[in-house]
């Protein structure tokens, strides 16, 4: 897993990548949790998503947000987050052209950012949404959400409450042309912290599901 350094819009951004296994090898980026509570391209979640993606052999990338690590800048409560992002999609896809397809994958902040990401590029066919903070942040900017996706939710998540991410999927269902699944996982809080294998068992299925030939969803 290479260290990578690439350019961000307020200077070098630090990665982890792993090159796709063939020319129009699928493109993965995971988005970490929020920067000032700790969050970093190493929190466990985002290196097991990482992992899985790997062993499908798309070409995933992980990455520090500016202010963290090595990545230069400093916080932008999600503005210059969100250009950050987007700048290292940039930077996969210059690796990777002929990309055949694009998923996003976000840890709570990190899932905001994902799914802001989705509605300026086209280019993204799925998204795994994890704890994404609907009380904290506002979602309207998804009308109507562009793809397809999972979001999934710790049923004793003490910082972003289930209530709220249900009523955000309730939204998102009532959309035509796309499909929203909805895990919650028994037990778990905010980081998941016991129930880590429980979180990927829903990651993996779903993208058994999504990545079937026969899958009707594109």
């Amino acid at each position: 897993m290479p260290e990578v350094i690439f350019p961000g819009p307020e200077g070098r951004l630090e990665g982890r990548f792993h090159p796709g296994t063939r020319p129009r090898a699928p493109v993965a980026m995971i988005l970490h949790s929020h920067p000032q509570a700790g969050g970093t391209m190493n929190n466990k979640i985002v290196q097991l998503l990482y992992k899985t993606f790997v062993n499908r052999g798309f070409a995933t990338l992980r990455f520090n947000f500016r202010g963290v690590g090595k990545s230069q800048g400093t916080f932008d409560n999600g503005i210059g987050e969100l250009s950050d992002a987007a700048s290292a999609l940039d930077w996969v896809q210059q690796i990777h052209p002929e990309a055949e397809t694009t998923w996003i994958a976000g840890v709570s902040f990190g899932a905001w950012i994902g799914m802001q990401l989705l509605m300026r590029r086209p280019e993204i066919r799925g998204f795994i949404s994890i704890a994404p903070p609907a009380n904290m942040y506002d979602f309207s900017f998804l009308a109507p959400c562009p793809s397809s996706g999972i979001i999934i939710q710790g049923e004793a998540d003490e910082v972003v409450t289930p209530g709220a991410v249900q009523k955000l999927v309730d939204k998102l269902r009532t959309q035509r042309h796309i499909t929203i699944a909805h895990d919650t996982i028994p037990g778990a809080n905010h980081f998941f912290a016991n129930e880590l294998d429980l979180l990927m068992n829903s990651v993996d299925n779903y993208l058994d599901y999504r990545l079937s030939p026969g899958c009707p969803i594109r």
